[in-house]
């Protein structure tokens, strides 16, 4: 893991639900829909430079409280027909977790890192809980962004 400070903001277009972390440790998680929903919707145009992203938003208290997360990408080509919700992700001090393998087990392990990191009694970073995001680099590479204080 390591601070990085990300200068510019990015707009994402995609889909959202709310949900909380007790729903989503459960079968009744919103999160695989959500992610299945944009899959099967929006193409994704990689080679151009198009890039996939999860956004984590609108944080009612910590991580216990509800929040919005978005399923999204940073392209301009959507289906007229489609809904799509739009969120700018901000500029700002993020403490970063990298993950490299096969999804979705990467994702599984980074978010098991971040959930020991920010667990500890003596952790040197304080998340913000205003707008986390992860980054899918490629088919083989997350990178998970927490908004610290």
């Amino acid at each position: 893991m390591d601070v990085r400070n990300l200068t510019s903001p990015i707009n994402i277009k995609g889909f959202s639900v709310i949900t909380n972390n007790h729903a989503e440790f459960s079968p009744k998680g919103k999160i695989p829909a959500l992610w299945q929903r944009f899959d099967s919707s929006i193409p994704v145009d990689y080679r151009g430079g198009e890039r996939v992203y999860g956004v984590y938003f609108n944080y009612e208290s910590d991580h216990t409280g509800d929040f919005s997360v978005l399923a999204g990408f940073d392209g301009d080509t959507v289906p007229e027909h489609l809904k799509i919700e739009n969120i700018t992700i901000p500029a700002g001090k993020y403490l970063v977790f990298s993950r490299q393998g096969e999804m979705p087990q990467i994702a599984i392990d980074v978010w098991s890192d971040i959930w020991r990191y920010f667990t500890q009694a003596d952790t040197e970073y304080e998340r913000a809980f205003t707008v986390d995001f992860e980054h899918y680099v490629n088919a083989n590479h997350i990178d998970v962004y927490m908004a610290i204080k």
